[in-house]
């Protein structure tokens, strides 16, 4: 029996995008857009899906869409930005967490 394909789906009512696996959300990256820049604030997969690599691959597929989009990515969360250190192909599009960024991320999410 073959394992289901996870899907990558961008939420943009909901600012995140999620991994499907089977139908069922498996996890989330959250984010919100600040002019030009999708900030990137948690990431969780569901205990269920740990260890099957859902959280890379999620990530991975939404900072493509973010390149395609012609954003820039600024990693607040601890995954995008540990896995920002692994994928230099996505340095030319990353901008630094600067203390303004926290502060308008602080503001949105009260």
């Amino acid at each position: 029996m073959t394992q289901p394909t996870p899907t990558v789906e961008r939420n943009d009512a909901r600012h995140r995008y999620e991994i499907l696996v089977d139908g069922k959300r498996a996890g989330l990256t959250a984010y919100l857009d600040r002019e030009d820049q999708r900030v990137f604030y948690h990431t969780e997969v569901d205990d269920a899906y740990a260890g099957q690599g859902l959280a890379s691959r999620l990530v991975q597929e939404a900072l493509t869409d973010v390149r395609a989009a012609g954003k820039r990515i600024v990693p607040v969360c601890p995954y995008v930005a540990k896995f920002l250190e692994r994928h230099g192909e996505f340095a030319d599009i990353t901008d630094e967490v600067t203390p303004d960024v926290l502060e308008w991320l602080d503001s949105r999410l009260g």
